[in-house]
């Protein structure tokens, strides 16, 4: 056996956590497919398939996952989604997720917020039933689509409110929607007993990030890479034990402020105290799966089986469930890692 394949091996029977997960983006191309046949009456030729996944960085990633939005034609399709969702989370051994959901395309082409919850819902208690697995979801509120629409998506939700919604982010272009312009939004969420979390530093500079944290005040921070332009903020990061949702694949993807694995800042952030969490954000766009970000960080960036599991045990202690669920994940953690690798962190 290969070290490749014995690190996923041992990797998979690991309990994971997974925080920073688009669920649109966890969908297949067989997927994909089906729902533009089902639009369209014609199949999705390979010539148009290689142009939407075609981009180069941020923006026209953005632009590819507006167009894949745009293929669906009912509520009914985000069954597709999650059946890919359960698959997804199978196949990587993950134990815990949370995922967002960007209605805004969805509500523009004339879908009920309302019905939507109810898809999501039933979808995510049959992951459940079948899998053992919670995933909760968190609702993005859009920079891409500015500050009015941020509020009319909170305001949906809050009349429509389910468990299984725990939270909100604010994602989408980063340049087009400063983190200061969505405080209001946030401090209502949070009125009303959401989670918050958002994008920041992974297309703008750190200070769109000192903003998140002191604007937005959220609980976590998606990406952060520019973080590593300002020693101060990653000292404030350490101090307040702010979580950072590390995308790695993706971060090289979109070419900002990464041009490799190997010289991804997660190495300094991990080295700085910083608590790193291990992500995919969206693996279709990015072909990648949550153990293929662990491999690249052991094969790629240096870090150790160890620090990998450590990483790990982070994801869950960052993540919104309670402190005797991290507790016992965390334990699962330990007593796995301890049998496949030989290590108790």
């Amino acid at each position: 056996m290969s070290l490749r394949d014995e690190f996923y091996e041992s990797f998979r029977k690991i309990p994971k956590a997974e925080l920073h997960l688009h669920i649109e983006a966890v969908i297949s191309v067989d997927s994909i497919k089906k729902l533009y046949a089902k639009k369209n009456g014609c199949e999705l030729s390979d010539d148009k398939l290689k142009e939407i996944f075609g981009y180069s960085d941020l923006n026209g990633f953005i632009d590819a996952f507006l167009q894949v939005q745009d293929m669906f034609s009912s509520v009914d399709d985000f069954d597709l989604v999650f059946a890919d969702l359960e698959k997804y989370i199978i196949d990587n051994g993950i134990s815990y997720c949370e995922a967002f959901f960007a209605p805004s395309a969805f509500l523009k082409k004339g879908f009920d917020f309302a019905e939507m919850m109810r898809n999501y819902q039933k979808n995510v208690r049959k992951i459940k039933k079948n899998t053992g697995v919670t995933v909760n979801l968190l609702l993005d509120v859009s920079r891409t689509f500015g500050p009015e629409v941020s509020e009319k998506n909170l305001d949906l939700l809050l009349e429509n409110r389910i468990p299984e919604v725990i939270g909100i982010g604010l994602g989408g272009a980063e340049s087009k929607g400063p983190a200061k312009e969505f405080g209001h939004v946030f401090e209502r969420a949070r009125q009303n007993g959401l989670k918050t979390v958002a994008h920041a530093g992974e297309d703008t500079g750190p200070q769109s990030v000192w903003d998140t944290i002191n604007i937005l005040h959220a609980q976590r921070i998606g990406h952060g890479t520019s973080c590593a332009e300002d020693d101060r903020l990653m000292d404030t990061l350490a101090s307040m034990r702010l979580p950072l949702e590390v995308c790695p694949t993706s971060n090289v993807f979109t070419k900002k402020y990464v041009d490799s694995i190997e010289n991804h800042p997660i190495r300094l952030f991990f080295d700085k105290k910083i608590v790193v969490t291990v992500n995919t954000d969206d693996p279709l766009f990015f072909r990648v799966s949550l153990i293929d970000e662990y491999w690249n960080l052991y094969s790629k960036a240096k870090f150790t089986k160890e620090e990998l599991v450590q990483i790990i045990i982070n994801s869950f202690n960052a993540s919104f469930i309670s402190d005797e669920e991290k507790n016992d994940f965390c334990g699962k953690v330990r007593e796995v890692a301890s049998a496949v690798l030989t290590v108790v962190p």
